[in-house]
């Protein structure tokens, strides 16, 4: 029988699913792909060979009770009747929060879980969401190894003064500092800049996550150095409906002139800012792009966008002490070139040059030139916690073996 992984990142009505087969000693590989959405009302189910062909959808109504639990149960009875030959090894999951207690993945047990649910208050909109599969599978799957992979984990080797904020020491003992987020995104794009050139794998380079999320990188030697996000995944660019960075005296503005309960300023925050909220339109920057030429709050929230990316790439240009290359991954990075071209124009002053043609392709690299270089780079955070769930059960079967 094949061993096989289950890779999950669970949203708060979805539940993202990947299949990889992991024959000894070679790369997982991805077999099928999907998705459950609208849970907790009328759930949808798809899921698609690896190559991303359909392969089986089904719906539920909205007067059946299907959550993530029953998505979960769904999940692996799909799985035994489509198995050939295949046998589920273990389930990694996407962790958006692992404090300062988890630089790696790490295998799930009654004090890990315990440990993640004390993080609930650095990343209350998203740690619980990550929580819920986990605990589902150890009720109804006890024993099935389960490997927790962290979003923050990557960015471990930064400095300490990287991670500082200027408050009291005291507000850092219980955990406020700088973590960053998007790790297994640049875990990927680290371990794959070899086969760009040894000058990008061994140099300064930024990663631009560039997504409904949205962050940048600073490597040097494949290794996180400085990144824009800092205690939650509300500060640095501006994303979809996250403000990014913001001064902190706005919240104090929010709480006491406009009488906003907290529950009311994080929602706002998180959920009505960034693209949507400069716009009032959308936070798809595809539907901003056709409506720029006409509408002037849609140019004002792409271009807030790109002003904030290049002047964000200027401090970490300034953290990693100069710039080899610069890289641009996630779901606009890899698609939308007009971002790309606006933030290159915008890198002159670094020595960036664009290769239009390339760019308007997809590159992979998309500059000219012998100065600093340019990549769009699909990024695979799956595949980085397939790795890293296969590691961590090598790890353990070493250990009982000796």
């Amino acid at each position: 029988m094949i061993p096989v992984l289950i890779v999950l990142n669970a949203g708060s009505s979805s539940l993202k699913f990947q299949v990889y087969d992991t024959p000894d000693s070679a790369e997982p590989r991805l077999v099928w792909k999907g998705l459950y959405e609208g849970l907790g009302g009328a759930a949808h189910f798809v899921v698609r060979h690896a190559g991303g062909a359909d392969l089986d959808e089904r719906l539920w109504t909205s007067g059946e009770e299907f959550g993530h639990e029953e998505a979960l149960i769904h999940l692996i009875s799909w799985l035994r009747e489509h198995q050939e030959g295949r046998k589920l090894a273990a389930i990694g999951h996407r962790v958006v929060h692992g404090g300062q207690s988890f630089s790696g993945p790490v295998l799930v047990d009654d004090s890990v879980v315990q440990a993640l649910e004390a993080l609930v208050p650095l990343a209350p909109l998203h740690q619980p969401h990550n929580l819920e599969p986990i605990r589902i599978v150890r009720r109804r799957l006890p024993g099935m190894p389960q490997v927790a992979c962290f979003d923050t984990a990557f960015h471990q080797t930064q400095s300490d003064i990287a991670t500082l904020f200027a408050l009291p020491r005291e507000m850092r003992d219980r955990g406020v500092r700088r973590y960053g987020f998007h790790g297994l995104s640049y875990d990927y794009i680290s371990s794959v800049l070899k086969d760009y050139g040894p000058r990008l794998a061994k140099g300064r380079v930024i990663v631009a996550h560039l997504g409904n999320g949205a962050s940048l990188c600073a490597l040097n030697n494949g290794a996180s150095v400085a990144t824009t996000m800092g205690f939650s995944a509300l500060d640095g660019l501006p994303m979809g409906t996250r403000c990014g960075a913001v001064d902190a005296g706005v919240i104090f503005f929010m709480l006491r002139e406009m009488r906003l309960s907290p529950e009311e300023a994080e929602s706002v925050l998180y959920k009505k800012s960034g693209l949507l909220g400069v716009s009032g339109i959308s936070n798809d920057m595809r539907v901003l792009r056709s409506k720029a030429a006409t509408d002037v709050n849609a140019r004002r929230a792409i271009d807030l966008f790109v002003y904030r990316i290049t002047r964000e790439i200027g401090s970490l240009v300034a953290a990693l002490g100069g710039l080899d290359g610069l890289v641009f991954t996630a779901g606009i990075g890899e698609n939308d070139a007009a971002t790309r071209a606006e933030v290159i124009k915008g890198l002159g002053w670094a020595g960036l040059t664009l290769d239009e043609a390339a760019n308007h392709n997809a590159g992979p690299r998309i500059s000219l030139g012998s100065g600093p270089t340019a990549w769009v780079i699909p990024t695979n955070e799956e595949l980085v916690i397939a790795r890293q769930t296969r590691g961590v059960l090598g790890d353990m079967r070493s250990k009982l073996a000796s």
